[in-house]
Parts: C-alpha cells; structure tokens; sequence
C-alpha cells in the first residue's frame, strides 16, 4: 500500500563543484508559501548570512532568529562557530549527509568522509521539507522545491538498508530516499506524508543493541502517561520489522496545505554548536527560559518533568540537539518532547548528555533534586513530581510494553536496565527516601 509522499531531486546533479552562495526561503507565520529571506555566502572558514532588501521592508518580516537580527548588511557568525546556529539547525546530521554523499558522490559507509562536501552543499541538495520554516535554494528568483515522487514505507526501509551497510542504491530507491536527508539524527530515518498528517519514520538498525525502535515507542508512551508534552507515536509492522512514527507537530493544516512554525534547536538557544555541546546544561536553558520563553514558570516545570522521566527511564541520549522551541519572531514556546530513547548501558552508572547543574551530569534523581530551584520548584514539588512518574511508569508498563509488542524476554532486559536502573536513586536515601522505596519497590 502506498502510504508516503517522499520530496526527492527530478535529476541526479553531476556537478560536484564548491558551492559558495545559496539562498535562504522562509514560510512566515501562518503563510503556507516561502518568500526569499536572504543569502549565505562562503567567506574564507564561516558562513555568512544578509538578509535581502525586499524581505527587510516586509512589514510582516521577522528575524529567522535572534542570531539573525532584522537589519542590513553582512551578519557573521559569533565568535568560535563557523554558521549561525539558527540556519545549522535545518542543516541534515549524519544520517541524512550519508545519504547526500552516497548520491553525489558515491562514498557510503557509517566511515564515509561526511566533511569532504561543503555545508552550503548539503543545505541545497537535502529535502525541501526540512523541520522548521526554512529551505534553501541556489535561486534567489523562484523557489523550485525537491519534488515529489511515491514510494512505501518497505521501499525506505530496503533503501535505509542499503546506506546503513554501505551499499550503493538504485536511482528508484535514491529517489525515494532522498527526502529524509533534511532532518537531524544518526540513525535511519525518512519522512512521510499521509495527507492529513506528516511523520518522521524512524527505522531498526542492523547495530542495534536492543529493539531501540520499541524501546522508543515504550518510552514515549509512558512520557504521555505522566503527562509531558509529547509528540503522538505509533509502531507499524513493515517487511517483519518495526517502525516507530513520529507525528511531526512542525507543520499545521490549513485549508489542505501546510504552515511551517519556525523552530530552533537546544543547542542555538544557548549559542552553541556541535563542537562546543559539551558545555550545555538544563541549568543554563533553564535561566534561557525564564528570560525568553511565553508562560516561564509552565516551561520550567515541564522541563523539570522531562529532565526526570529521562533519568527514570534511561535516556541518556538528551543532548541539546533533542531539545527544542518553536519561535514566533519575538517570543520562545518549548516544542513537544522527542527522541525520548533508552539508552544501552552495562552496569549502573550512567551520565546525561547535557550536565542537569553545574558539571553535575550523572543520572540520579539526587542530582535533579539538588537542581529544583533552578526550576522555580520547592524540593517538595520536585518529590511531588518524581513519585508520580515513578508510580505510573510502573502502572502503565505491562500494557504499554503489550501496545508495543515487546517479548517477556524483551521487558525483563529493559525493566531494572534501562527503565527504573537502580542506580537513578543513589544518594537518595536521604533527600527523599520515599522516592528511593518507591524505586526499590518496583524494581
């Protein structure tokens, strides 16, 4: 059955010289065509960015983000990185720059020499339908964006396949691939588009430790069950294999066409890039929220929240690229919650990918209890929050892990493991020793 719409390039380009200019289209607010915002061009090692003369005397303009100040002239990147993160953040990562590089180039493997094309190739050649409001164009004239061809979701399956283990594609499965370059993340992904909604498929791995994709649906299930905001998801069985879909909540319907909502990633918010991520903190974003963000005090809780389901249930995968807001022009709103993954661990210890206060990045709820102020939360609140959710992941586990198909085998890996390690209460006792029994309890 053919359920995907997959946004590919009509012709294979043959050209692999250096790119040094593209151009920047962006769907304003409620807006469901792009108008040309601006130019980037190549100057020495960054990438600089101008905002066109007939975008700034829009009076609906507004600036991509604060990185990018509505005003004329040459705008650099700050000092230390090499673009502005707001234009990086519709840049493809590994997964989709592999994929690039299969096509135009023919190196494949997880090995491949991502860095040997330039960035203003990759922003040009991945898929128009990017996460967020941008796309980018080697015109500054018509917008032609990589166009639409069907495929199923076995079809991206067999082709995401064939990247993973290096091997080449055929021009069908190329095309049908292409589309999900344009979005972040190191493992198979594509989009789709059901007409009435759009998904990021999320595909199994041959290197998979674990069944990942379940382990993901699990956990993004229970996350609703103790009430984040997250995006909806559902499992769907294709070749014998699972695939986890993700409803994309950067896209809106109207009127059967689409509006982007502008979005920036954890990583720009906090004026840093890949290199530099090392020094991201929930401490830092948290004080970011209470300055820039619509509703602060909701935002601070629902981080909180979000910072201890993932210690509860192992995803130490929380870096600041799988952290996002929507951005109005003037104000921030945290997106719905994504990438909530189990992550594989031997042992107990564990470390978060983003430090929750200060260096302090181990995965215990000591350490977020310690950090509550930094919410606006009482230590009680916090407690509050950490017995609610320990109380319905082991409500809801047995029927979740049922909805998701996984084995008694499967579930008696995850459970103590991933879910509930022994060691998210270490150092607990003391703090909150009702919370470190809770634990204990179900475990």
């Amino acid at each position: 059955m053919r359920i995907a719409r997959v946004w590919t390039m009509t012709s294979s380009p043959a050209n692999l010289s250096p790119i040094h200019t593209a151009y920047v289209w962006i769907w304003l607010p409620k807006r469901s065509e792009p108008v040309v915002a601006g130019r980037l061009d190549v100057v020495s090692d960054v990438i600089t960015f101008t905002y066109g003369r007939s975008y700034l005397s829009r009076p609906d303009a507004i600036p991509i983000y604060r990185d990018l100040p509505l005003k004329a002239g040459t705008q650099y990147p700050d000092a230390g990185l090499l673009i502005h993160g707001s234009i990086r953040d519709a840049a493809p990562d590994a997964w989709g720059r592999r994929v690039i590089l299969e096509r135009l180039a023919g190196r494949r493997g997880r090995d491949a020499d991502t860095a040997s094309l330039g960035e203003l190739v990759y922003l040009t050649e991945s898929g128009s339908d990017r996460v967020g409001a941008l796309d980018f164009q080697k015109s500054a004239a018509r917008y032609h964006p990589r166009l639409a061809a069907n495929a199923d979701l076995g079809e991206l399956m067999t082709a995401a396949d064939r990247i993973d283990r290096g091997e080449s594609l055929s021009p069908e499965l190329d095309r049908a691939l292409q589309h999900g370059t344009s979005i972040g993340g190191a493992r198979p992904k594509a989009l789709i588009d059901s007409h009435e909604r759009k998904y990021v498929a999320k595909f199994s791995s041959r290197l998979d430790p674990f069944s990942m994709v379940k382990a993901e649906y699990v956990a993004m299930r229970l996350a609703a069950h103790c009430g984040l905001q997250v995006a909806p998801v559902r499992l769907q069985q294709v070749l014998d294999r699972d695939v986890l879909l993700v409803e994309r909540f950067d896209r809106i319907p109207s009127e059967g066409r689409w509006h982007r909502r502008c979005m920036v990633s954890g990583l720009t918010l906090l004026g840093l890039d890949e290199m530099l991520a090392r020094y991201a903190s929930y401490e830092n974003l948290a004080h970011l929220i209470r300055a820039s963000f619509r509703a602060p005090d909701r935002t601070l809780e629902e981080l909180f929240r979000r910072l201890v389901f993932n210690v509860l249930v192992g995803n130490t995968d929380d870096h600041a690229r799988n952290h996002s807001a929507f951005w109005d022009g003037e104000w921030l709103t945290l997106t719905p919650a994504y990438d909530l993954c189990p992550q594989s661990r031997i042992g107990g210890e564990a470390s978060q990918a983003m430090a929750i206060r200060a260096d302090d990045r181990s995965s215990r709820l000591a350490a977020c209890l310690g950090a509550a102020s930094v919410f606006r939360l009482s230590p009680d609140a916090a407690k509050a929050m950490m017995a609610h959710q320990i109380k319905t992941i082991t409500h809801y586990w047995h029927a979740v892990c049922h909805e998701a198909g996984l084995a008694p085998g499967e579930r008696t890996r995850l459970w103590g493991r991933q879910f509930l390690n022994p060691f998210c209460i270490e150092g607990l006792d003391e703090g909150a020793p009702e919370v470190a029994a809770a634990v204990r309890t179900a475990i």
